[in-house]
């Protein structure tokens, strides 16, 4: 579904990605690891068509996402770090706008509803502005808006950074639902601990590279940490 192949990023004389060869399958969940500046951002980015390769190859779906921007893009739903909806709007007014946008018109109230519910969003806070959502609930109606997408691919950047454990573990408890669906799913952490509960397959970067590649139910979480903290140690030495 997502693929990279000698993905190649620089700005100037900074090579932000060297030569990225990733396969993320329908139905999987792939969490990228790695300190700031590792080359994570960079990856969605690119995929996203945000940014433009240097060389190499991001392809979304069989298709080139340089060669085909809108129609990769319709093939994908994105939820950054702080997502960005309308505060002066609701819950079901940003769900119908961008349904609207992805060509989903003419959905019911109900079915609107329904696509909130299945993200794990509380239908009572439907008709409340955005604007007075906790992070956790704006990150929910991203999930809403992938799913009424019907979007085949999920790019996720640190979306559990600033939440409490217990808003941490329902939004991934909603990410496993999607990959149930055939979604699939890459997403950038620091978060070493969810990252092994939830991921299929792991991927540490380490100054634009991948430098391992780790299936957690084959790893402990303290070989992932001790893995993880010693190429951190090696890009800080470098």
């Amino acid at each position: 579904m997502l693929e990279a192949k000698d993905l190649t990023k620089t700005f100037g004389s900074v090579t932000a990605l060297d030569q990225l060869n990733l396969h993320v399958r329908s139905g999987e969940i792939y969490c990228l690891l790695g300190a700031n500046g590792a080359g994570k951002t960079t990856t969605l980015s690119l995929f996203l068509g945000f940014i433009r390769p240097t060389s190499g190859e991001a392809i979304v779906n069989g298709r080139i996402v340089e060669r085909f921007p809108i129609e990769t893009k319709r093939d994908l739903a994105y939820i950054p770090e702080v997502v960005h909806l309308y505060r002066h709007l609701t819950g079901i007014e940003n769900l119908k706008y961008f349904a609207e946008l992805a060509g989903r018109r003419r959905l019911t109230r109900k079915v609107l509803l329904e696509f909130l519910t299945r993200a794990g969003f509380p239908v009572e806070a439907a008709d409340k502005r955005l604007g007075n959502y906790s992070k956790g609930m704006r990150q929910k109606v991203g999930i809403a808006i992938a799913l009424v997408k019907e979007a085949k691919a999920l790019l996720l950047d640190e979306p559990i950074s600033g939440l409490d454990p217990a808003g941490a573990n329902d939004f991934l408890r909603i990410l496993e639902s999607v990959r149930d669906q055939g979604v699939a799913v890459l997403m950038s952490t620091h978060d070493l601990f969810r990252a092994r509960a939830i991921a299929d397959r792991i991927g540490i970067m380490r100054a634009g590279t991948l430098v391992e590649s780790l299936l957690p139910a084959e790893t402990s979480l303290l070989d992932l940490e001790t893995i993880y903290h010693q190429s951190v140690a090696s890009s800080a030495i470098s």
